[in-house]
């Protein structure tokens, strides 16, 4: 996994804080080489691999299935996970001050997984995603329990246009007292998508406020569609 580690080391901090606060989201091209992007898909039938399945329509949120993993994770997800997070955490814990808000988060990911486990957070929240044609999900927020971290990760490992057509992944940013504003992305097999959980600051003409987003996947036209979503934090029992 020398590669991975060597693809983190090279992420530029300033610029994804600069992204982050900006537009609440920035998306790093070819991130993750294309033998683990098939790797990932050759495993999504291995069950010993999970520990919850969930099919989106009986919850209503969209059309598809999604896998939750279970500890110990694979090596590559954790390395991605245990890595990418010390970048986050000061762009995280400078939302907060923004905020006025008085959480702050650890600088190493072991000591936010204790926070969550001394909280009854001790489920594993990465999950791998598939959409046929159809398929989609509903808007919403990824957040597990009192202690959520505000950013995660999103990893594609299909390619648009080859392997499906369709399936954007949508974001909506929604301004207090008025109508909510959507962005459309069509992430290419590699990229990876770092994005916030619910809120990111922005300044008004009185000081910084939250800016609610959430997040989506329009209907897939036709073919298969897999993502990996990567959340910090892990969920209640």
């Amino acid at each position: 996994m020398n590669d991975i580690e060597q693809k983190i080391s090279e992420i530029n901090g300033q610029k994804i804080a600069e992204g982050m606060d900006e537009k609440g989201y920035i998306l790093l091209s070819q991130f993750l080489p294309v033998k683990y992007c098939k790797e990932l898909i050759s495993k999504y039938g291995n069950e010993d691999l999970y520990r919850k399945i969930i099919t989106m329509e009986k919850y209503r949120f969209g059309l598809g299935e999604y896998k939750y993993f279970k500890y110990p994770l694979p090596n590559l997800i954790h390395i991605i996970r245990k890595g990418v997070y010390p970048i986050l955490a000061p762009i995280a814990n400078n939302w907060m001050r923004l905020l006025n808000l008085k959480r702050q988060f650890p600088n190493e990911f072991e000591r936010l997984q204790k926070l969550c486990h001394d909280n009854n957070q001790t489920e594993c929240t990465v999950l791998i995603l598939k959409y046929g044609k159809g398929g989609f999900n509903t808007l919403h927020h990824d957040l597990y329990g009192n202690i959520f971290f505000p950013m995660q990760l999103v990893l594609f490992l299909n390619q648009p246009d080859e392997d499906y057509s369709g399936g954007e992944f949508v974001l909506t940013q929604q301004n207090p007292r008025s109508q909510s504003r959507a962005i459309v992305l069509r992430p290419r097999m590699g990229d990876m998508l770092i994005l916030t959980t619910n809120f990111r600051p922005m300044k008004g003409n009185k000081g910084y406020y939250q800016v609610q987003m959430r997040h989506g996947i329009s209907e897939v036209c036709d073919g298969e569609r897999h993502t990996l979503g990567i959340i910090f934090h892990d969920a209640l029992r």
